[in-house]
């Protein structure tokens, strides 16, 4: 299993420094320049400006700014913000919990409506109500982040008047954010989980269950489900690093605190350290998750578990 985990981990280094360059590059072939942005309104002279493109390091070779970057990273230095002047490595983390809060509950929020709805759609194969499902999973995967949640800002903080619409004042302003968020990733859920269940249902085991009398609720909700769920553990997992990334867009229109909305207000700035190291976070969390799910597949399913140590 150590081999397994160290092979993984030598698979995402090169994954990460693709990352670094692609990131660095597009970020120096966007129209705009940093320090025009940072003095928009502000009365300016070329002196000052090239003074400031001297402190930020903007007049080096690109080659040499993107080795500044790629060692400094290393080390857990992504530099000084352009508007702040504060180390960014230290914004990432004020900012980084409440982002890793919002993908948790989102990612509890794909699970539950996915299973639930994925094992009750299996049960009622081809029926009207396996029908509905399935539509419903397909408009969840169809419809934008943002629309979903100004949907549920009208519904439930406007009109119903039972949760905030913005901020980050406890549990109640998480719920419509997670939601948001999550009911996307639950479409795939229910999907997988509907197509497992219905594997499982096909096996003998369950045949010879019926045979002893066993209602269809048993059988499904204490025998087929627990074999069901296994490949959702690997859905679920990834789609947590997803849910990372996705938290940019939800934070944004909630106005939540959190890497997401550090991410926008960074790229709006053209706060170029910002920018990276929040993207660079981002891909280390991700990357991380696929070598715990990976791991964690091979310790719940035991067929893969005995494939690996062979």
């Amino acid at each position: 299993m150590g081999f397994v985990i160290l092979k993984r981990i030598l698979i995402g280094i090169p994954t990460l420094i693709g990352v670094t360059i692609i990131l660095f590059l597009t970020l120096r072939v966007l129209p705009g320049d940093p320090v025009s942005v940072m003095l928009a309104g502000a009365p300016s002279t070329p002196e000052v400006v090239a003074q400031l493109r001297l402190d930020f390091g903007l007049d080096r070779p690109v080659l040499a700014q993107y080795w500044d970057f790629f060692t400094r990273a290393l080390r857990l230095d992504f530099g000084e913000s352009y508007a702040t002047r504060r180390p960014v490595s230290t914004m990432i983390g004020e900012q980084v919990l409440p982002t890793l809060q919002l993908a948790v509950a989102a990612a509890a929020v794909s699970a539950l409506v996915g299973i639930v709805l994925g094992s009750i759609s299996a049960m009622y194969r081809n029926r009207w109500v396996d029908s509905l499902i399935r539509v419903v999973s397909l408009i969840n995967l169809s419809m934008p982040s943002f629309w979903v949640g100004l949907m549920l800002i009208i519904l439930f903080s406007f009109t119903l008047r039972l949760l905030p619409a913005t901020g980050n004042a406890g549990l109640a302003s998480l719920v419509l954010p997670a939601v948001t968020l999550g009911l996307s990733a639950a479409g795939t859920v229910t999907r997988l989980v509907r197509n497992s269940v219905l594997e499982v249902l096909g096996e003998n085991f369950v045949t010879a269950l019926y045979a002893k009398g066993l209602p269809r609720r048993t059988v499904v909700a204490k025998h087929v489900l627990r074999n069901a769920i296994i490949p959702t553990v690997t859905i679920v997992g990834l789609q947590l690093g997803a849910l990372i990334a996705g938290a940019v867009i939800v934070e944004a229109v909630f106005a939540r605190r959190g890497i997401g909305q550090m991410l926008v207000q960074a790229i709006a700035g053209q706060d170029f350290p910002v920018v990276q190291g929040v993207v660079l976070v981002i891909a280390v969390i991700y990357i991380a998750i696929n070598i715990v799910v990976d791991v964690s597949y091979a310790y719940i399913d035991p067929r893969v578990r005995d494939a690996v140590q062979a």
